[in-house]
């Protein structure tokens, strides 16, 4: 089965993608193109799940480079392929010939460009890590770098949608106690259950961050288990583990 890769005609004409786990290599609960090295899947077959990647991309496998993801709001510049994934949740170039990657499995994956000034990142933004600012720190490295606040476009992959991402009243309480209008992203479900909406307040960030433009591809992981891989639902099922979707972008 050849790769399915998402795109934007926001981020063209930049080679990027989300991509879904078609085409991968793995098998039983990882099938398709698991590419978490974090995984306990066969890290032979994570390396030919990600040297698939990288040759979509048009880089060798040390140029599709990533980090140690630890829900942080922390963003590193790259320059070079790294001898060892520092821990951050985002990253940004201006080097061409790198390829910035995230892995999720229901988090926000978010790829970002300049076009014009020549400048990439890409974020992992789960709903921790959004909360604490990760995307707006990757508009502020972009910006370090030569971007233009104004010329960036923002990109949100496949990610868990509100119907699917049930969450208790001490998650409200976290976020009404950041901001008491963030009550916006969440809608009531059974009980004293609500529903949280990440891309929706993934978008927020982003525009409140003062960039030209920002959107979400309107993929759910939860709902489609034969595209994508997700947390949550791996969870519900008390399977062992679950994939990791990749999301990369390259000058």
């Amino acid at each position: 089965m050849t790769l399915e890769i998402l795109t934007s005609d926001s981020l063209t004409p930049l080679r990027h993608g989300f991509f879904t786990r078609r085409g991968g290599a793995s098998s039983g609960v990882f099938a398709g193109l698991n590419c978490g090295t974090g995984s306990s899947d066969q890290s032979e077959i994570v390396a030919i799940n990600r040297g698939r990647v990288a040759e979509a991309m048009g880089v060798t496998p040390d140029y599709l480079v990533g980090v140690h993801q630890v829900h942080s709001a922390s963003v590193v510049k790259i320059e070079a392929p790294l001898e060892e994934k520092p821990r951050a949740d985002a990253l940004v170039t201006r080097t061409p010939g790198l390829a910035l990657s995230v892995l999720t499995a229901d988090c926000q994956p978010v790829l970002f460009a300049d076009p014009q000034a020549g400048v990439i990142g890409a974020a992992h933004a789960g709903w921790r890590g959004a909360l604490d600012g990760v995307l707006e720190a990757t508009v502020s490295a972009m910006v370090d770098l030569g971007a233009a606040r104004e010329d960036i476009v923002a990109v949100i992959g496949p990610t868990i949608s509100q119907r699917a991402y049930e969450v208790g009243p001490e998650f409200l309480d976290t976020f009404l106690a950041e901001d008491p209008e963030f009550a916006r992203f969440f809608a009531q479900g059974e009980g004293d259950k609500m529903l949280f909406d990440l891309p929706g307040f993934g978008l927020n960030r982003l525009r409140e961050a003062g960039i030209g433009h920002a959107e979400w591809t309107r993929h759910c992981t939860y709902s489609d288990a034969e595209r994508f891989y997700s947390y949550r639902r791996t969870t519900h099922a008390k399977e062992a583990d679950y994939g990791r979707l990749i999301a990369a972008i390259a000058l």
